[in-house]
């Protein structure tokens, strides 16, 4: 099965070309990297897959099932660049409600295990909402994880992120894709492109780049794209 397919995806607001027609495939178990500049297209095009945002033509599927549809979404995890959380609950709570939501059984030491790997396992009391960005950002990840996904689109994950949340973060990645997800990772640390199996970079909407990471030049993509850490689309 398929994890990812677009043919056409657009999306434009007025005259404004925010996504130029995109056709692409990305099979089951693939780990992919996506990359570029402040709108170059990135979020746009992980909203339209999470069913975020209307397309404006064109088509997608998540897992086989057309985008925004129930079946892709029990299909589909998503870490945002940015995470909202209920106000009244916690760390904890929101992870029993997220797995219980997606009919996960034994979730809790599961729960447990992430809380550790992202050092929150202190924190699991604490309401997520009064966090500071890299709090949120690492709770984020423990919600998106603590359910069984086929497919995972990451906006920007390391934002925000200390040294030792961007190696839990790393480490989380290698075990979702060595469990067979297909992960898409929107972002520009070059430590996870080049854990990468596909490269593809966005240039004002359009593809610019799709293949190998060791095929790609980085100066002739974009200036100085993995080091600009806090750009945003």
């Amino acid at each position: 099965m398929t994890a990812i397919s677009t043919e056409s995806l657009t999306k434009h607001y007025g005259d404004n070309v925010a996504l130029a027609p995109i056709d692409l495939v990305v099979p089951t178990g693939q780990r992919v990297s996506l990359i570029g500049h402040n709108g170059s297209g990135k979020t746009t095009l992980q909203r339209m897959l999470a069913g975020m945002l209307e397309p404006s033509s064109g088509s997608a599927t998540v897992a086989g099932h057309p985008v925004g549809s129930i079946e892709a979404r029990a299909a589909l995890s998503v870490v945002s660049d940015q995470p909202v959380f209920y106000d009244d609950l916690s760390v904890w709570q929101h992870l029993e409600y997220i797995a219980r939501l997606h009919d996960t059984t034994d979730w809790e030491d599961h729960a447990n295990w992430l809380l550790e790997s992202v050092g929150l396992i202190d924190r699991a009391d604490d309401l997520p909402a009064t966090f500071s960005r890299g709090l949120k950002q690492k709770a984020a990840i423990a919600i998106a994880f603590v359910r069984p996904f086929d497919v995972m689109l990451i906006d920007e994950p390391f934002v925000g992120l200390d040294r030792a949340g961007r190696a839990a973060l790393l480490d989380l990645l290698s075990w979702a894709h060595g469990d067979g997800a297909s992960l898409v990772v929107a972002t520009h640390e070059l430590q996870s492109v080049t854990s990468s199996e596909r490269l593809i970079a966005l240039r004002d909407g359009e593809v610019i780049f799709d293949g190998d990471p060791s095929d790609a030049d980085p100066d002739s993509l974009a200036d100085g794209v993995f080091d600009r850490r806090d750009d945003r689309t």
